[in-house]
């Protein structure tokens, strides 16, 4: 089934949000190697899983997800689901470089109150030390079970719901394999167990890659080198994709970084051919901050593939004020004019809780308001661009009728 609008924008999301802290204390406690209690544990993540999509569903979400609730965050995922890496916990993270480097005392307070402060996990290096293999099976049939059994209960079909995953140039560092080239294929082969296994449930894979537009910031590559690496997480991600229908298949890229001045990241013209070349039905991306939303005019040249959907941020995710709809109306109707009214989707430029934080920079309640708006404003724009058809259509009926009446 296509991703197309048919008769109105729908609108999604990118996945995770706010936990609740009786969960969040779970996790802690799991990751941490503290004791609690199993059972316990997993009725919470049901009921948590539960209420998310019960509520995104009534938010008017067309595509919905289970928040992401299972998982800690990006590294603890890669400890969790795959063998051969080690946790290096004494190895510094070197996250936005060049940003950092010119933000230091911002950075400083930002990453002690929000990305890592707030964390109910501790973020940990991973270095790949040993082969790669999947081991995440019962993981991941626990979050299809649960995210499939919520939808039933909120009325949204299987094909309506979406599992995120991460692509092949996210998990960690190497230390074992040969080359570059290696690694990402011996990635891509195992993370395509959990690609197939989310299709094969009945649901949407969606592929998180945030670490593409970090080559085109990396202060140690060249303008070959970028191309290069590129090209790798590319093909790396579309060897794993091999054999999935494109229309079941989602493809997310952002930059990483939430409330900040954000001048040192890459622009969307730097990676949108290269996003283009994965092999995935809908492409969402960041184009409602400030400092991307002029992007929409690349467009103006771009082709994008017959059948495919673009799914532009149109709510973000770094501030607590909600937009209007109409603001989101009109930056619909921009792509719409641009790709077709058919191959446009509303979304956020990325989650709202990529870890699991006791501290969200957007407050829980904040963000439903934003999903309501995001609502609102799709219905807006599809009522413009529908409406112009029927106005078309009604045109043509009296022309016809003029002519049969000439005759």
């Amino acid at each position: 089934m296509s991703q197309q609008n048919t008769d109105h924008i729908q609108i999604t999301h990118i996945g995770s949000l706010p936990r609740p802290h009786a969960l969040l204390d779970y996790i802690k406690a799991k990751y941490s190697g503290q004791s609690y209690d199993q059972a316990a544990f997993l009725q919470t993540l049901r009921q948590s899983v539960a209420d998310v999509v019960r509520t995104q569903a009534a938010c008017g979400i067309d595509y919905v997800t289970d928040g992401e609730f299972s998982k800690p965050g990006f590294f603890s995922y890669i400890q969790a689901r795959l063998e051969g890496f080690e946790p290096r916990p004494n190895q510094k993270f070197t996250l936005f470089e060049k940003e950092v480097t010119a933000f230091p005392e911002y950075y400083e307070q930002y990453f002690k109150d929000a990305m890592i402060g707030g964390a109910a996990v501790k973020m940990v290096p991973m270095v790949c030390v040993g082969p790669v293999k999947y081991r995440g099976e019962q993981l991941l049939q626990t979050d299809i079970a649960n995210v499939k059994a919520a939808a039933k209960a909120a009325g949204v079909a299987d094909d309506h719901v979406f599992l995120p995953a991460t692509a092949p140039s996210g998990v960690g560092k190497n230390e074992y394999y040969k080359s570059d080239e290696e690694y990402f294929h011996a990635l891509a082969a195992e993370l395509s167990k959990e690609y197939k296994a989310i299709v094969a449930a009945g649901l949407l894979v969606q592929i998180d890659d945030p670490f593409l537009p970090d080559i085109f910031v990396d202060p140690r590559l060249d303008a070959k080198q970028m191309k290069r690496r590129a090209e790798i997480y590319v093909e790396a991600t579309n060897a794993a994709l091999k054999g999935l229908p494109q229309e079941r298949v989602r493809f997310h890229t952002c930059y990483g970084i939430n409330e900040g001045p954000r001048i040192y990241e890459a622009a969307l013209a730097d990676i949108i051919r290269y996003v283009l070349k994965v092999k995935a039905g809908q492409y969402s991306f960041e184009c409602a901050n400030p400092r991307h939303e002029h992007e929409y005019h690349l467009f103006e040249d771009i082709k994008v593939p017959d059948g495919k959907v673009l799914c532009p941020g149109v709510i973000t995710h770094a501030s607590n004020i909600v937009e209007h709809p109409q603001l989101i109306a009109e930056r619909l109707l921009r792509f719409a004019k641009l790709v077709g009214r058919e191959n446009v989707m509303a979304g956020a430029d990325c989650g709202f809780s990529s870890q699991a934080l006791y501290r969200t920079e957007v407050h829980p309640t904040v963000v439903w308001e934003k999903f309501k708006a995001m609502r609102e404003g799709a219905d807006i724009a599809s009522k413009q661009l529908w409406a112009r058809k029927k106005r078309a259509a009604r045109a043509r009926g009296k022309a016809k009728g003029r002519k049969r009446g000439r005759r």
